[in-house]
């Protein structure tokens, strides 16, 4: 299926289809089972060889799974090789008895890498992926190339379960309608208890520590109207990581990778191809 991207801000039926999809291969994706850290785990990814560029990992957040960024792996695909995998308890992957928190997720995400043979790769995390993925980059540098940071919880200004889940019922009201079926089959493969927990570890993880040993490459992208990652808080992220860029794609909320794909992976690929700042 070729689905037309949509314009900032928007995600229509055909993109739900798609996104909706996994395990049957569509849009140029298949899905993927192996055993990684003692679990099944489910990865989505390109089934075409893409571009030369380097591998594309992408991170999901705390209540979702691989669904919500299939457009912009889709986006991704044509330049270079793009893996979604579902981390534990979430997506098609195996649910463990507890909710992992940044630290089990990152020994998760090594254990993935090594399973699959991959690094150094791009990484980008998007909300609690972002937590996960700086986690990973400053912990383990030599498997990062490079590091795209989108809408990053946790901002202190909001770091509580009460202060996230306002910001995040503000943005709902900014999301494109038809991404609400992707939420409810996500929360329901994962159960409300583990997105509660995982929650709970989100605000608990105090992201700054992890921001200053970064040394790959990094981007912090959000949407232009994103209330759980608001302007200030991205500034303040691109200041913490050496050197990083930031970014705001216009028209877009907290959801920017999935109802901007086209305007992300062309960050992505700036990101890939200009020089760093001196």
């Amino acid at each position: 299926m070729t689905v037309a991207p949509s314009p900032p801000g928007r995600f229509r039926p055909a993109e739900l289809r798609l996104a909706l999809a996994a395990p049957r291969p569509a849009g140029g994706l298949t899905s993927e089972f192996r055993q990684v850290g003692g679990l099944r785990a489910h990865t989505r990814r390109s089934a075409g060889p893409g571009g030369d560029g380097p591998p594309m990992v992408l991170v999901h957040g705390l209540a979702v799974s691989h669904r919500y960024l299939t457009p912009l792996a889709v986006a991704l695909a044509p330049r270079r090789p793009v893996y979604v995998p579902d981390l534990p308890g979430f997506g098609l992957t195996e649910r463990p008895a507890a909710a992992y928190d940044v630290d089990r997720h990152v020994a998760f995400l090594v254990d993935w890498l090594d399973a699959y043979r991959l690094g150094p790769v791009c990484l980008l995390g998007h909300s609690f992926g972002a937590e996960v993925a700086a986690a990973l980059a400053a912990r383990h540098p030599g498997l990062v190339r490079a590091l795209v940071l989108a809408g990053p919880t946790s901002d202190p200004a909001a770091r509580s379960r009460r202060g996230l889940v306002g910001r995040w019922l503000r943005d709902t009201l900014r999301e494109a309608t038809w991404q609400a079926p992707i939420l409810l089959r996500d929360v329901t493969d994962a159960r409300p208890w583990r997105v509660f927990a995982t929650l709970s570890h989100s605000v608990r993880n105090a992201v700054e520590e992890d921001l200053a040993p970064i040394t790959a490459p990094t981007l912090v992208l959000t949407g232009a109207r994103d209330p759980v990652a608001p302007a200030a808080w991205r500034e303040q992220v691109a200041r913490l990581v050496p050197d990083a860029r930031s970014v705001a794609v216009p028209g877009a909320a907290h959801n920017v990778v999935t109802t901007a794909p086209t305007q992300v992976a062309d960050a992505v690929h700036d990101l890939l191809t200009t020089p760093a700042r001196s």
